[in-house]
């Protein structure tokens, strides 16, 4: 006796009718065509960055491994000279140490100043707008054309500024706002602080109008006071912010010419030489691009591994 074995189904269940038919796969001519206009739309970027960015580097890197006078050209490789040069310099460290210390200064004090006017024009009150208005006013002046403005103003001969001290005897006589190493620094300073407060502060402002404002009600239902609402809440959630413009400052304030160059042409007694003036004096005063190429890749090198240690160190604290 053969016992029959159970009719399989031949018909199979429909697929639920909430599933999405799977979409075919689209014409490789379609991929091929976006892929072009994807092309097309970097091609401008990357042309630019490589003829403004990644060629110039190539050139230098080359400058800095060769014996390269300014009018004579390319005499040929003589790496490591260039680099001992550097390092032998007589104004080489001297002008490390002052440029850290202006950028650890100029750092500390616009950042600081910035936030505060970014708290003072956060809320909606009247005449918000216009204290925002004239704190970002002077970022819209360039930096050589506001240099030149404020060698105007400290002139101890034409200028106004130290007859208006007399005038109010706080000085007895004709103020040297550029005079001594320790004055003619601090003026540089108040120039940068004065131009660049306002576009820091611009940037802590849109930071803190990101920040709910349910968390300020929590905190002052809580019973927070100000100071403890500022460390609780504000500065971490503006840390983005900070970091922002931090990198900011300091890679400008590594990078500073303008100012220097117009105010004090380094001095007195080359006491304000920056380390981009030095490359400047290399390179168009004492003809040798070599050494100028070279000191230019320490440059470079030195901003990416700042540049980095901060994001690590953000990132780290982020994570933590």
């Amino acid at each position: 006796m053969q016992v029959k074995a159970p009719a399989r189904a031949t018909a199979e269940r429909p697929a639920p009718a909430h599933l999405p038919a799977p979409r075919p796969p689209a014409p490789a001519p379609l991929l091929r065509s976006r892929t072009v206009q994807g092309l097309g739309y970097a091609a401008p970027t990357a042309v630019f960055v490589a003829v403004f960015f990644v060629l110039p580097l190539l050139l230098v890197g080359q400058m800095s491994l060769s014996d390269w006078p300014l009018l004579a050209g390319d005499r040929g490789v003589n790496a490591p000279e260039n680099y001992t040069d550097v390092a032998d310099g007589a104004l080489f460290w001297p002008a490390v140490r002052f440029t850290l210390l202006y950028t650890v200064i100029v750092t500390v004090v616009l950042l600081g100043l910035a936030l505060l006017l970014a708290l003072l024009v956060q809320e909606s009150r009247p005449g918000a707008g216009f204290l925002r208005t004239v704190f970002f006013l002077p970022g819209a002046l360039g930096l050589a054309s506001a240099s030149l403005l404020f060698w105007g103003l400290y002139s101890p001969t034409t200028g106004p500024l130290s007859p208006a001290l007399e005038r109010l005897g706080l000085v007895d006589g004709p103020v040297s706002f550029l005079g001594t190493p320790t004055s003619a620094l601090l003026s540089t300073v108040f120039l940068v602080v004065w131009k660049f407060a306002g576009f820091y502060m611009l940037i802590l402002l849109v930071g803190l109008q990101r920040i709910p404002h349910e968390l300020y009600e929590a905190a002052r239902m809580d019973g927070a006071s100000r100071g403890q609402v500022f460390r609780s809440i504000t500065l971490p959630l503006l840390r983005p912010s900070l970091a922002l413009s931090l990198l900011l400052c300091v890679t400008g304030s590594l990078l500073a010419f303008d100012q220097f160059f117009v105010l004090t042409k380094g001095g007195p007694d080359n006491s304000t030489v920056t380390v981009v003036q030095l490359i400047y004096r290399e390179a168009f005063q004492r003809m040798d691009l070599g050494t100028a190429a070279a000191l230019s890749i320490l440059v470079l090198a030195a901003l990416l591994l700042l540049n980095v240690a901060q994001f690590l160190g953000l990132r780290r604290t982020d994570a933590s």
